[in-house]
């Protein structure tokens, strides 16, 4: 009898080579072996720090705006690229699922403002083109992997959403925009969608907020591992869950009104967010 293979959709070969790419990202290196600094100490923390970071963002936004918000133009400008591809494509029911998976590699793309907000605690002359002085962090190597481990997690995220909306509504792309939003909130598929959608976006959005809360930030000012960068961000939310739980909600809050209309306010918002979370990780993670 001929043996029978098993053929695996897209989705499925999708789901296990970025869980082999995550495998391999968080692989110790071995030069980390030889790395004698201490571990990072975890903080307690409070709402007061939530506030006063993003009074302190604020006011990094205020004395560098100029070339803060210059740089602040790349996160939508992206997001209104990929929507229109989407939309080209006729993708139309991937475009929330994009918009609003483009948080989970919001921290990537705000390295280089933790760069700047640096270097203004230096005491140094900050411009624009200081953001890319990312490229000569210590921890940059790490950096690479940690910042491709998201990518996957977003990939993973636009695939499952995919698979969603094709068992609640169906396999028909809608002809347009408003067949899209007819089928989505006037029949039941579309309810199921929403509720769904909504309830594994938020674990999705809860694993990224975990791994990359203070990691980033951490990997900008040190050589340590991704595997002890990521440790420490759980820590972080681990032994102030109701801090960070306000600090997720901000941040979610903050790049939902961003994205109205069309994206223009991240402009603003993604620099603030970007000089706060640098700000509170200072307050989080101290090396003694």
């Amino acid at each position: 009898m001929p043996v029978q293979h098993h053929i695996r959709n897209p989705f499925e070969l999708g789901v296990e080579n970025a869980t082999d790419a995550i495998r391999a990202i968080f692989r110790p290196h071995p030069r980390h072996a030889a790395i004698a600094e201490a571990p990072p100490q975890v903080r307690r923390l409070t709402a007061h720090d939530v506030w006063q970071s993003l009074r302190e963002g604020l006011g990094d936004l205020g004395a560098y705006r100029s070339d803060i918000l210059f740089i602040g133009i790349i996160y939508p400008l992206a997001g209104l690229i990929l929507a229109e591809v989407a939309y080209g494509k006729n993708l139309i029911p991937m475009v929330f699922p994009l918009a609003s998976g483009f948080a989970l590699i919001g921290p990537v793309a705000a390295l280089g403002l933790y760069e700047i907000s640096l270097r203004r605690e230096q005491g140094q002359e900050v411009r624009w083109q200081d953001a890319f002085g990312v490229f000569r962090a210590p921890g940059f190597p790490a950096i690479v992997r940690l910042s491709l481990a998201m990518v996957a997690l977003f990939a993973v995220w636009m695939g499952v959403a995919y698979q969603i909306y094709m068992m609640t509504i169906g396999s028909n792309e809608p002809r347009s925009i408003q067949a899209f939003l007819d089928a989505t909130f006037y029949t039941p598929g579309g309810w199921t969608m929403i509720g769904v959608g909504c309830a594994v976006g938020f674990v999705f959005a809860a694993v990224a907020f975990a791994i990359s809360a203070v990691s980033f930030p951490l990997l900008l000012e040190h050589d340590v591992s991704v595997r002890s960068a990521v440790q420490t961000s759980v820590d972080v939310v681990r032994a102030n869950p109701a801090v960070m739980a306000l600090w997720g909600m901000i941040i979610a809050g903050s790049l939902i009104l961003g994205s109205l209309p069309v994206l223009a306010g991240l402009i603003v918002v993604v620099p603030l967010l970007g000089h706060a979370t640098w700000r509170l990780y200072r307050r989080a993670v101290t090396y003694e």
